[in-house]
């Protein structure tokens, strides 16, 4: 029996606006149309390197709090970058950040870590300045489906 491809999604989900981008990336990556995936969903306090090493792609969900990723988001990845550093090579992810103005440096964060383990992105990332609209949730959608279907089609 071969295992199914699992999707892990951290997000840290403190305001009404990261909560819909979760919602819209869980609905595209749990599309109906996409079979094989196994979408897990982590908060970024709670996810642990075991939960990584079980993963074999990645969605990170972060607010951009005063120019940088939330301390949730930096907590996970400084819990698991060396126990899973060389792990998970290879390994594609995509990132979907919200910010009041500015998310540049929170996404320069997340790629600067992702980069130093090893992962690829899988397509561009989801960057909300203010109010998120109706395209941007579909961008975040398509993020979620975009990523589990390149599992299932991957492994």
């Amino acid at each position: 029996m071969v295992d199914m491809p699992r999707l892990l999604v951290v997000h840290h989900t403190p305001s009404p606006t990261m909560h819909s981008m979760l919602e819209a990336v869980l609905a595209g990556a749990t599309d109906s149309s996409i079979e094989g995936v196994d979408v897990v969903t982590r908060a970024a306090l709670a996810a642990t390197a075991v939960d990584v090493l079980e993963a074999d792609g990645f969605l990170i969900g972060t607010p951009a709090n005063i120019g940088y990723m939330s301390g949730a988001m930096k907590h996970f990845f400084d819990q698991i970058y060396y126990p899973c550093l060389g792990e998970k090579v290879g390994s594609l992810y995509g990132v979907y950040v919200h910010g009041s103005s500015d998310t540049a440096a929170a996404l320069h964060a997340v790629e600067v870590i992702t980069v130093g383990l090893g992962w690829k992105p899988a397509c561009k990332p989801v960057s909300v300045a203010g109010t998120l609209t109706a395209s941007a949730a579909e961008e975040c959608r398509e993020l979620g489906a975009t990523l589990a279907a390149r599992l299932a089609v991957a492994i």
